[in-house]
């Protein structure tokens, strides 16, 4: 059966199929137009663990969200697949969890002479292990953006874009990210670890062609996150949670502090969303929750209004979510929304 015969005869207002794919889609990978790749890696987390089972509890999940979108009619039709988890990757990251553990031990309990004695074997195993685990991403992207489709990464902690990011900059010369998080992500090899879900991007920002990082609702970061801010040249925006908040306080409408986001970005976008940029009701089990945050409609305003103003998001990643059925109850219904309005930055619709 053919993706239009498909079309013909899915009534999207039926519960969904055990047997069908995420959000109950019935489409298949080649005939999705968006391709979302599980990422169940979570090595270097630093407080709560569990993210690496957010892409299996996301999409039981999914087989609950409505398919009908009011902002884009028949939004459904794109065509959405989850491929299938790379158990592999899955394995890898539970032993590299268990010898990061160790390592994270020893400096939470200052045993600094045990992280010299005996952490330098661990630390080059982890570290590596990220290396190509990033690399092994990075081919199944290039894969998928060279067959002209659009990817979705969806994690794990948010160490696990680099790969996607990676290959973006294959792609395109030049290109921002729109980075939502609690957390700037600008650690250097946060706890000796390269590619700590801390780094992200840290990391990013050493791809030439990312030629903006444009941060929104940070609210949790350290000194040596806001020197790499103010000393990037511009290369990195940051909009505090604290000066979001404190100006409509003052009466500054949302709408004027969204128009400002947008005129930082540039043409082409990866967005970048980490579950905890929005308030911790909404997931709670994060990795790192922060108090404060958006609220889900604050988001998919900010996403509508950068989809109208003609900018193009080519590639995106949602990730952090809770090993918890609420927190994956959030992520499924804000990433069907946020594949629809890439979809539409893409014309695909």
């Amino acid at each position: 059966m053919s993706k239009q015969e498909k079309i013909k005869n899915f009534n999207p207002n039926n519960p969904a199929s055990s047997n069908s794919n995420i959000f109950g889609l019935p489409f298949n990978k080649e005939e999705a137009s968006i391709i979302l790749l599980p990422l169940p890696w979570e090595v270097t987390v630093s407080y709560n663990s569990g993210t690496a089972n957010a892409p299996n509890l996301i999409f039981d999940a999914s087989h609950q969200v409505d398919l009908f979108d009011p902002y884009i009619k028949d939004a459904w039709k794109i065509g959405i697949y989850m491929d299938e988890i790379n158990n592999n990757w899955k394995k890898k990251s539970d032993e590299l969890r268990n010898k990061a553990v160790q390592i994270i031990s020893f400096i939470i309990n200052d045993e600094l002479e045990k992280v010299e004695e005996k952490a330098g074997k661990l630390y080059h195993e982890i570290n590596e292990g990220g290396r190509q685990f990033n690399q092994e991403v990075k081919e199944y992207v290039a894969d998928i953006i060279n067959q002209g489709k659009i990817i979705g990464g969806v994690g794990g902690d948010h160490s696990t874009p680099l790969g996607i990011i990676q290959a973006v900059a294959d792609k395109y010369e030049s290109f921002g990210i729109l980075h939502l998080d609690a957390h700037s992500d600008l650690r250097d090899a946060f706890e000796g670890f390269e590619y700590s879900h801390a780094s992200i991007m840290y990391n990013a920002l050493k791809i030439p062609q990312v030629s903006k990082l444009v941060q929104v609702g940070i609210r949790d970061y350290c000194e040596e996150e806001y020197q790499v801010i103010i000393n990037s040249n511009n290369r990195v925006k940051t909009f505090f949670d604290r000066d979001i908040k404190q100006a409509q306080y003052q009466g500054k409408h949302y709408h004027s502090l969204v128009e400002e986001i947008i005129s930082e970005l540039p043409q082409k976008i990866y967005l970048s969303f980490d579950a905890d940029a929005l308030d911790p009701k909404l997931c709670p089990h994060t990795g790192t929750p922060v108090a404060g945050g958006f609220e889900t409609d604050q988001v998919l305003y900010l996403l509508e209004k950068i989809v109208e103003s003609g900018k193009q998001i080519v590639a995106f990643d949602l990730n952090e979510t809770g090993n918890n059925e609420w927190d994956a109850n959030v992520s499924s219904r804000l990433l069907y929304r946020v594949c629809n309005l890439v979809a539409r930055s893409n014309n695909l619709i």
